[in-house]
């Protein structure tokens, strides 16, 4: 039986004819590579990164904006329907083709446009190659009223841009040569790359026109420059028939293909595989729910190619789209719900061993290094992840030979954390606890910097971290045993911090200090944190005291998508994230709503309660969120005051992968007592008979 690709995003005139509600809602497409191409359902670019092809031309995450926009206009003897909408700095709409979208859809991961041109129907889709740089735009007339209407023509304006994805352009910032080559049309950017357009039923006109002011709003919420510019360079005038395709390819590969129906069937086929590996090789998700689905989808589009001279094959995580790279903490967070979960064994193991390279005083690289770059290790819990992400590994794989090779690169991480290592990170001789901090340098998750303000310093002994360390000693304790090495080190080190975790202990009941021995004393504030002590396999708390860690922060913290970086009693509290730089990022663990805390939350919920359906109902919100913002996938955060406005990232690896490790979690569970409930009544029943 052939496996469905999700449908259930879709819209109809009452969102895609809403230019707000159209613009509100993105869509995002990868090639495991580095690159991206993004947009609205509008067809606005409101982003500086939105665009057609946004590629690494200086690899391995020197992205590029290539092409920003295809703008297709429909034509017969005497009417014309603009297939693509613009925003001006001078406020005009123009043109508002927006109107004229009866639906749009995702199949998978790919967007599906349905315009309606009075009696004429098109549909438009857009598609990435998957380890290409290469986008696809396609439009066919659907219905067969256009036969009798005569010629149809399909003009479609190319614009290109060479400037850097975080920035914007201005005219006659650059000037391309421009060729042609029959029907593709080269356009070379002087010792630089070059981008080849191709176009499918019909030829490619050249121009040389600067298409000024375009209006970004999305980037002037943020309080950055809100104006950009493109290069149209050239105009692919097509003819349009019933049923078939036609359109243009944009790639860095100046032999992409143009048969648009076999290149359509690869992104497809890519997509269905994803589900189709997920479900022989993770058999909690065979029957998944088709939000599960989509978020399986979602996870491979933050897996991308990061070969090095001894890891050829070397993959890592882009922590989120559009503006992360890859981020040690945020990749091994996110690695078991994007592999572990969906079956990617290989690239699990891959991505552990592309980052046991960078290993250094036992620390992972909080920012994975460039070509050329020096690799920052301002993370305390990056390389506590990177230990748990091993058992995570090795439990779903009983892979020892890996483990084996493993082993001294773990060993050296807690050899460097009992000695001490950098930023003042080391194990308190009087307690085994891990203090950590440095002046003027952020080292927790919650990392925000503003000049030489750290915003949240959480200077001494984190509550997380140290429920990490906990949970790291008990791991390599089992490791050592797996591998019939001694494992009393390790286990003698986590009683110690098991017996000392009990200072975390707030003497009002509510919950856990969020960190001890700071230069201010012991910190009550009442933050997220506190759950990985309940959500780890290994917690160091006693049942009582996880019960009511589980119910303070379900009071004080909860939301239908995550919980609040700050109780919204603290007067330090902001329940939105918006404005400039300064304003959003002096708040950005002040309130804001992080996604990727609510699988944690579930998964303590249901180690607590024992209760598998309560526990995955706490996680079913994010089906309503995947049809807004990033469509078909989470954001990085929201607002802490309802509605929850998404924020941040429209698409963050970590957001995605802790919802989807923490329903097949307890699905996994879930089965395994259902089968064990059956082999206990399974005598009885026979007795009977």
């Amino acid at each position: 039986m052939q496996t469905p690709l999700p449908g259930f995003i879709r819209f109809g005139r009452e969102i895609c004819g809403d230019l707000a509600q159209a613009e509100r809602r993105e869509w995002w497409l990868t090639n495991g590579l580095g690159a991206f191409a993004a947009g609205t359902i509008a067809g606005t670019l409101t982003r500086r990164y939105h665009g057609l092809l946004v590629a690494p031309v200086n690899p391995p995450l020197g992205r590029h904006l290539v092409v920003a926009k295809a703008d297709a206009t429909l034509s017969d003897r005497s009417r014309s329907w603009p297939l693509f909408t613009n925003r001006w700095t001078s406020g005009v709409i123009e043109p508002a083709g927006h109107v004229l979208i009866e639906s749009f859809r995702m199949e998978g991961r790919l967007p599906i446009w349905r315009f309606a041109c009075d009696e004429l129907r098109v549909e438009q889709r857009v598609w990435m190659q998957q380890g290409e740089h290469t986008t696809y735009a396609a439009w066919r007339l659907v219905s067969d009223v256009g036969a009798a209407l005569g010629p149809l023509e399909l003009r479609v304006k190319l614009l290109v841009n060479a400037r850097d994805f975080h920035g914007t352009a201005r005219a006659w910032d650059f000037n391309p040569m421009i060729e042609t080559e029959g029907a593709r049309l080269r356009v070379t950017h002087a010792n630089w790359f070059s981008v080849h357009l191709a176009a499918r039923g019909g030829h490619i006109e050249t121009r040389h026109d600067w298409y000024e002011n375009f209006e970004l709003i999305a980037e002037r919420e943020r309080g950055l420059s809100d104006r950009d510019c493109h290069l149209c360079v050239g105009e692919a005038v097509l003819q349009c028939h019933p049923g078939q395709w036609v359109g243009v390819v944009a790639s860095l590969n100046a032999s992409a293909s143009t048969y648009f129906e076999e290149a359509l069937r690869r992104a497809q086929a890519h997509d269905l595989g994803q589900l189709r590996r997920t479900q022989v090789q993770v058999p909690a998700l065979l029957e998944a729910p088709d939000w599960i689905n989509q978020l399986v989808l979602a996870a491979d589009s933050f897996i991308f190619a990061r070969p090095l001279p001894d890891v050829p094959d070397g993959e890592s995580v882009i922590a989120g789209y559009p503006w992360f790279g890859d981020w040690g903490r945020d990749t091994m967070i996110a690695l078991p719900g994007l592999t572990l979960a969906t079956g990617r064994y290989d690239t699990a193991r891959r991505i552990l061993e592309t980052f046991a390279r960078f290993v250094d005083q036992g620390m992972l690289p909080n920012v994975f290094p460039g070509a050329g770059d020096r690799a920052d290790y301002n993370t305390v819990d990056a390389a506590l992840w990177y230990i748990e992400a091993w058992r995570a590994y090795t439990d779903a794989l009983d892979d020892v030979p890996a483990l084996q090779r493993a082993f001294p690169v773990l060993e050296s991480i807690i050899d460097w954390h009992v000695k001490g290592t950098r930023f003042g990170i080391g194990v308190d001789s009087a307690d085994g606890l891990l203090r950590a901090g440095e002046t003027g340098v952020q080292l927790t998750w919650m990392d925000a910097k503003l000049g030489d303000w750290v915003v949240t310093p959480r200077t001494g002994k984190p509550v997380e971290i140290n429920a990490l360390w906990f949970n790291a000693l008990c791991i390599m304790a089992a490791f050592a045993r797996r591998l019939n090495q001694s494992s009393a080190r390790y286990a003698v080190l986590a009683e110690r911090v098991g017996e000392s975790f009990r200072r975390f202990l707030r003497p009002d009941g509510r919950g856990l200090f969020d960190v001890i021995d700071s230069p201010q004393g012991d910190d009550a504030t009442m933050r997220p944190n506190q759950i990985f002590a309940v959500s780890l396999p290994h917690s160091p708390l006693a049942t009582d005291a996880q019960s009511s860690v589980l119910e303070v922060v379900g009071r004080e913290l909860l939301t239908s998508y995550g919980l609040h970086s700050l109780s919204p009693h603290d007067p330090a509290y902001a329940g939105r994230y918006e404005g400039g730089v300064w304003q959003r990022d002096s708040v950005y663990h002040q309130g804001p709503v992080w996604a990727f805390l609510l699988g944690h939350f579930a998964l303590a919920h249901y180690r607590v309660h024992g209760d598998a359906h309560a526990a995955q109902a706490l996680l079913e919100p994010i089906r309503d969120h995947l049809l807004d913002a990033g469509l078909g996938t989470v954001s990085e955060i929201l607002d802490g005051a309802p509605p929850h406005t998404p924020r941040g990232a429209p698409a963050q690896a970590w957001s995605v992968a802790c919802t989807l490790e923490a329903w097949w979690r307890v699905e996994k569970a879930k089965r395994q007592a259902r089968l064990f409930a059956t082999e206990e009544t399974e005598p009885t029943e026979k007795l009977r008979a």
